[in-house]
Formats: structure tokens, sequence, C-alpha cells
């Protein structure tokens, strides 16, 4: 592999650096990863290689772990082997189904709108979120039936694209402007982005854990270990997701009235989930028992949502003391935007990534990313740093507060795209070896059984010698299990 500070290192190279060290990692360990095959999918940035990375960062992270646990040092640990093309078709859907559908991905109204300046995304995918912004459209969904299309692009049109983010966004909705990157880089919340390290860590105090962390055998590395999920579309459940395709316990937890159709088909295995009102004075202590036994902790409400339900970041550290506390963040941690809700398509345009594939692709409209890049990549970051803590906690038996954000996620694709072609690089696609159609090669021949009907999964883009990625139960409903540990 490819050193990064050689002048011939790929992006690949680039990024597994970044995110790496992002996460606390040793350097050396670098030399255990490679990234094999030559497709890319057509991008203004190089999105196929940041999803190699970033699947092999977590993919380093579980080595280090099986290293930490073995006694073995980082040239006799483990390696590390990234399929380019698996894993950018992992950073879509992972499952086919076999003689039924997905529900659809999007609410009717949800995507991109021209304002009388420029463009804007709703996001409605939420009913909440939907009601928010035909609120302040004017626009009223009618007998039961989704405002229509056309109706909402004309209301958009009369509004100026900054003016209507504002009202929707005051209004407790979602929607996001079209800036180029130098209009984020400009923008108070891209520059206080640009300040923030790729993961926020804040090492625990030097206290004894809550509970020893369990044995397990080299093949299933995080059999034992207990993850408490709080995390809903899309990072969260990727990052859980990967923890117990290795053994993990994970609990996922969601109030009574949340549903994902669309994704429990593809993040759930392995998983248990329940339904939990944290808002409950009885949920809220159910919740703390369960956090008390816990080891790692994943969550991605609002940065301020678990303090405001006195669950903040000191209260969970006594709960459970040794815990890793691995939070996720739409826009940042810090600027006045750190509270914002937001989505992987939202920040894809606040920071400049839709406006830079417009230009790229020569379009009238904004052009996302093939893939939703920053909710998976940032995913698979998470699920690094819940094992780089544990591993820490190891050695020190110390906890970690851990915090990650799609915007700051969305600053290393963004620059990295930049450093590799110069100022220029995102006013042209990056070009490879042609991306071939998905199909029946790419899947796992075996078929799932499921409560929807059965379904094929993509074959596993990492390859963590001695470890393969497998889930132990196949994916469930939310709210099928009851919110309590396995015995």
């Amino acid at each position: 592999m490819s050193r990064p500070t050689d002048p011939h290192a790929t992006p690949f190279d680039h990024f597994v650096s970044q995110l790496w060290t992002g996460a606390g990692g040793d350097s050396a360990w670098l030399a255990k990863v490679q990234a094999t095959g030559d497709q890319r999918m057509p991008s203004a940035f190089h999105a196929t290689d940041f999803a190699a990375a970033a699947v092999g960062t977590a993919g380093l992270a579980l080595a280090e772990w099986q290293a930490a646990r073995a006694g073995i040092p980082v040239d006799a640990a483990s390696s590390v082997s990234v399929d380019r093309r698996l894993a950018s078709l992992w950073f879509t859907v992972s499952v086919d189904p076999i003689g039924w559908d997905l529900p659809p991905s999007w609410d009717a109204v949800a995507g991109d709108y021209r304002t009388n300046d420029g463009w804007i995304r709703l996001h409605t995918n939420a009913a909440h979120h939907r009601a928010a912004a035909m609120a302040v459209l004017g626009v009223t969904d009618t007998a039961g039936e989704p405002a229509d299309r056309a109706q909402v692009a004309a209301a958009v049109a009369t509004w100026s694209a900054d003016d209507l983010e504002a009202a929707v966004v005051a209004r407790g909705g979602c929607a996001a402007t079209m800036r180029s990157v130098a209009q984020w880089g400009a923008h108070p919340q891209g520059q206080a982005v640009a300040n923030e390290p790729l993961l926020h860590w804040h090492p625990g105090s030097q206290r004894d854990p809550a509970r020893p962390l369990p044995t397990a055998g080299a093949a299933r590395p995080l059999a034992g270990i207990r993850v408490l999920d709080l995390t809903r579309v899309l990072a969260g459940p990727i990052a859980t997701r990967f923890l117990a395709a290795y053994g993990a316990d994970v609990l996922r937890l969601d109030p009574p009235w949340w549903t994902e159709p669309t994704h429990e088909p593809d993040v759930t295995p392995g998983k248990r989930c329940a339904r939990l009102d944290l808002s409950d004075a009885a949920g809220r202590k159910r919740f703390e028992k369960l956090l008390s036994q816990a080891d790692v902790l994943v969550h991605g409400y609002r940065s301020d949502a678990l303090s405001h339900l006195g669950l903040d970041a000191a209260t969970r550290a006594r709960l459970c003391p040794g815990l890793i506390d691995v939070s996720l963040d739409a826009y940042g941690w810090t600027g006045p935007w750190q509270h914002r809700r937001g989505f992987d398509s939202l920040v894809q345009m606040s920071s400049g990534i839709a406006h830079a594939g417009m230009i790229a692709a020569g379009a009238e409209k904004p052009v996302p990313l093939p893939m939703q890049a920053l909710d998976h990549g940032t995913g698979y970051l998470m699920a690094a740093a819940a094992l780089r803590g544990l591993t820490t906690r190891l050695h020190t038996g110390r906890g970690a507060e851990i915090h990650a954000s799609l915007a700051r996620t969305a600053k290393l694709l963004v620059d990295a795209t930049v450093a590799a072609g110069g100022s220029d690089a995102v006013s042209a696609p990056v070009t490879s070896a042609a991306f071939s159609e998905r199909s029946p090669a790419d899947l796992d021949p075996a078929a799932i059984d499921t409560v929807w009907g059965p379904l094929q999964r993509l074959r596993a883009p990492v390859v963590v010698a001695g470890a393969p990625m497998a889930w132990d139960t196949a994916p469930v409903p939310l709210g099928s299990s009851d919110a309590a540990w396995r015995e």
C-alpha cells in the first residue's frame, strides 16, 4: 500500500489514513489494509474510494481489537481487505428482496425544488417534518393523501431559498439551500465545521468500568459486548449493524411511534429492536438500567436532545462507568447550526456536494452523490470509534465520549477530492473503469427468511482474517423484542 505521504498515494490511501488517524489509530496499522478492484461509481468526488476506506477503517479497528484481546503486535495481527465495488454497493442498499419490494425510500413530496433564486431540498419522510414544511408553504394534505407535488413546487417558487430554509427549520422541519463549496466555506456553520476534528474524543474519568469486558472467540470477536442503539436512519444503524456482524449484542430502542419500513430489512440483522419512550418517567428508568449494563452506547439524536431529558453525557458516564459513548450530529458540534436537524441529503446540499455534482454533470438541477456516502461513511467511522474505544478501555479501564458529524465527514470528502486534483477537482467527474450494474454475482447465494419475505444480501465488502462478517439472526421489524439484554 502507498504511504499517505507518498505523492503517488491513491485516494483510498488518503481517505483511510485520515479516517484511521482521525479515530486516534496508530499509523502503523495502515499497512494492514488494502483495497482491491478498479470499478468506481461515477461521481464528482472520489466516492468509491471513500466508501472502501470507511469500510476498511472499521475493519482495521476490528483487527486491532482482535490483536489487543490476544496480546499480539500489529505485525502479527489480521490483515484487512476491502473490495471497492462491493463497498460502493453496500453504500446503497445491502439486500435484494426475492419476490417482493422494499417500500419507497422517499415521501411523495421530498426532494429538490427550484426557488426564485436557486434550489432547496425538502426532507419530508417523517410526518411531522412534512407537516412543518407544508404549513410554511400553505399547502395542505387532502383526504389523507400527501400534498400534490406540483402545488408544492409552485409554492416553493415564490420563496428565496435561504428564507424558506429558515422558515421550515424554525417550524421544526428539515430543509437545506443548495450552496457551493465556496459558499459553505464562507458560511458561519461551514467555518465552524472546518475547525472541528473529524471526531471529538473525550476520554472518560479514571474509574473502574461498570462490568468487565467479556471474553470471546476469534471468529466472533465482539460476542458478549453489549451495544445500546438509539439511532435512526441511517448512519447510526449502519454502525451498529457492523458491530452486530461480529457478534455484539445490539439492542435498538425506538419510541412507540417511529417506523422505518424501507430500511428495517437492511439495517437490523443480528439486532433486537424494542420500543421505549424516553419522555416517560418509566421509560427513562428502564433506559437507565439498560445503560448501566451496557458497554457501548450509540445515539443519533440532536446533540442537545438527551440533555433535555436529564441524560447528559456526565449522567450517562455516572450510570455506566467505562461506557463507550458514541454520538452523531448532522451539522457539527459547534457553530450556530450545532443543534439543527439534518440528514445526508440535506448536508450534501448545504456543503456544496450537490452543487459540485451539478457543475460536473453539466446539469440544471442538484446532482447528489451516487450513494448516501455521508451516512454510510460516518456510520463505519462510528463503528471504528466504538471499537477503538473498547480497545482503549481494555488497556486503561477508561471509557470515552466520541462525537461524529455528517458535515465534518462531508468536509473530508470534499477536501480530499480537491487535494487529489487541484482547485478544479470538483468541476469534472472522477473517471475510472466503468461501474457495471448490480448483478447476482454481487450477492451471497444463500436466501434469508424474514417476516417480510425471503431476501439475499450482498457479499461482504470487507474481509478481516479469521473473523467472517455474519449475523446471528435475520433482520427484524422495529419493536419486535422486549427492552432487555439477552441472558
